[in-house]
């Protein structure tokens, strides 16, 4: 089995990525989550944070959020504001923060990786931030945040992100703290051919932040917001892969 995989991305569609941009879930309290979707109804938080929506003092973990959050996610599909690419695809993704770039590659990789050790991690979790996560998969069969991960500098993998983002981008955002984002979709047969047997050829890769979310991953395995597989031996997870140098 890959160690990495192309899939079909679920993104916002063309001139829709400012509407939707969002910090991550666990960077603010339920008070200012609900400040930061006012006048934004299409803003991802309605879907990591969907108590938004919900009464005040609703509990952050009952069933009617995981609910709200996959009635919201199947609204912004129905509605045309989050559209699924038409083949399975690697994305680059950069991140630029003033004078600092980070590029990196987003995939699908191997849980059976992850279980095996391959993919290594380097902190515990706390069991009900892991069952969050998992809830929240289970409820919207997707995963709605990429683990990040950290692989020794490859000359191949590097030179054909450098290649891709070297065109303009499919994704080209600047959020409310001011971090840059583009997405490149990479599509290219031969591309994503090389960087399956790149990434395949490196012995082990690494866990660098969210170790939450690749431990839900790792328990339901079959869902991710970007990724969806029906084979019990394909099961993935959506990563950032970022090479050492980044």
């Amino acid at each position: 089995m890959p160690l990495v995989k192309p899939f079909t991305g679920l993104r916002p569609a063309e001139g829709r990525a400012d509407d939707v941009v969002a910090p991550p879930y666990d960077v603010m309290n339920a008070a200012e989550a609900r400040e930061m979707v006012e006048g934004r109804p299409w803003s991802f938080l309605h879907i990591s944070r969907p108590e938004v929506d919900l009464p005040e003092d609703t509990d952050p973990y009952s069933g009617e959020v995981y609910a709200k959050a996959a009635e919201n996610l199947q609204h912004m599909i129905n509605e045309g504001v989050l559209v699924r690419d038409p083949q399975d695809s690697y994305y680059v993704y950069r991140l630029t923060m003033g004078s600092h770039v980070q590029t990196g590659l987003v995939a699908a990789a191997s849980v059976e990786a992850y279980d095996a050790d391959r993919i290594k991690k380097h902190e515990f979790t706390r069991p009900v931030k892991e069952d969050d996560r998992v809830r929240q998969i289970e409820a919207l069969n997707a995963q709605t945040g990429p683990v990040f991960l950290v692989y020794k500098a490859n000359q191949a993998v590097d030179g054909i992100l450098s290649e891709t983002s070297g065109q303009a981008p499919d994704v080209d955002v600047t959020a409310k703290d001011g971090v840059r984002h583009e997405i490149w979709v990479l599509s290219d047969a031969d591309k994503v051919a090389a960087l399956t047997d790149a990434f395949e050829a490196m012995e082990s890769i690494y866990v660098s932040d969210r170790h939450h979310r690749s431990a839900a991953g790792s328990r339901e395995g079959n869902a991710c917001l970007l990724y969806t597989s029906d084979a019990a031996d394909d099961n993935r997870v959506v990563w950032v892969a970022l090479g050492v140098r980044e």
